[in-house]
């Protein structure tokens, strides 16, 4: 073993988008609301639906793919591949092989995450310690959600928010650190705000997911700015360090909360892919930072915040050197 220290660090990110757009007008017109008063609710515009062709594997596949070529690497580098989804059905295989398995060189190491919408942050520490541990080098960790597959179109709390869609980051060893110690874990007692309390209903299909909107949005701001700033102290900046906030985009209300509960400086660009992506579960952090740095590449190199949140009621949040 190697007694040179090694760090963690971010090289890449990608994302895959499925091409059908379901829009407010759509949805709207299916539930009997009003357009306007789902945008204020929500603050989405458009999210993604994959097609029957667009598996969890291939939509993760394709981020990966992405994710490794902006790296100027090729798949043949990568020594693992973890995954975190929430929507994976398949308990026979894991998803982190399937996404391997379709990739131009493959992984010889894969393993899943669940951790519902902090998935990605979870796999993301483990790819960290793994790397720090010197047991790989170079890491790939993949979010890839179909959220319309366990939600029903008629339910106003959750056909709305949720969409489809994959992120992926590739990590690497490096002489300095990029990824901050984390602060995560769960509220168990409040479990039952997010579920799905039936696995299979009498005709044998999967139940739907069943969410409490009012109850998450307070249990979030009222336990995750402790959360946030925790990991802050851990990684030893603070607000006024950070270029960029990027939380789970479950909800624009609870992103904007978030960002006055940590009193983030204006100078911190607060990301809202939420507006044309929708609530892609653990997809959604790096589906955002793809937005982010698509958009703002002067932030490559600087430092953000991320947090993810959800069924569990799970949590994570570390400090990351954007790639």
């Amino acid at each position: 073993m190697s007694s040179t220290p090694t760090y963690a660090q971010l090289r890449s990110v990608g994302s895959y988008r499925p091409s059908h757009v379901l829009t407010n007008e759509t949805v709207a017109a299916h539930l009997d609301v009003n357009e306007t008063w789902l945008h204020r609710r929500t603050g989405i515009r458009t999210r993604r639906v994959a097609d029957d062709r667009e598996t969890l594997a291939y939509m993760g596949a394709r981020a990966a793919v992405t994710a490794t070529r902006r790296a100027g690497a090729s798949t043949d580098t990568v020594d693992c591949l973890i995954a975190a989804s929430m929507t994976h059905q398949d308990h026979g295989a894991s998803l982190a092989r399937s996404i391997a398995d379709l990739l131009p060189e493959s992984p010889r190491a894969a393993l899943d995450v669940n951790a519902a919408c902090a998935g990605f942050c979870v796999a993301l520490e483990l790819a960290r310690c793994l790397i720090q541990g010197h047991t790989f080098n170079t890491v790939l960790v993949v979010g890839s959600e179909r959220m319309r597959d366990i939600i029903t179109d008629d339910d106003r709390a959750t056909a709305p928010v949720f969409a489809d869609g994959a992120g992926a980051v590739l990590l690497h060893g490096a002489p300095e650190p990029g990824i901050g110690a984390p602060a995560w874990g769960s509220d168990p007692a409040r479990r039952h705000l997010i579920t799905r309390p039936d696995p299979r209903q009498a005709d044998g299909e999967l139940s739907p997911l069943q969410m409490q909107g009012p109850q998450v949005y307070r249990w979030v701001i009222d336990h995750l700015p402790d959360v946030a700033t925790t990991a802050l102290e851990r990684a030893g900046v603070d607000v006024h360090d950070l270029a960029a906030f990027i939380p789970h985009q479950s909800n624009d209300r609870i992103i904007t909360a978030l960002s006055v509960a940590l009193a983030l400086p204006p100078h911190v660009t607060v990301v809202r892919d939420i507006t044309h992506s929708g609530n892609t579960a653990a997809a959604s952090i790096p589906m955002a930072m793809d937005t982010l740095l698509q958009t703002r590449p002067d932030l490559a190199g600087k430092l953000a915040l991320l947090l993810g949140y959800g069924a569990g009621m799970t949590f994570a949040a570390q400090v990351v050197q954007l790639p």
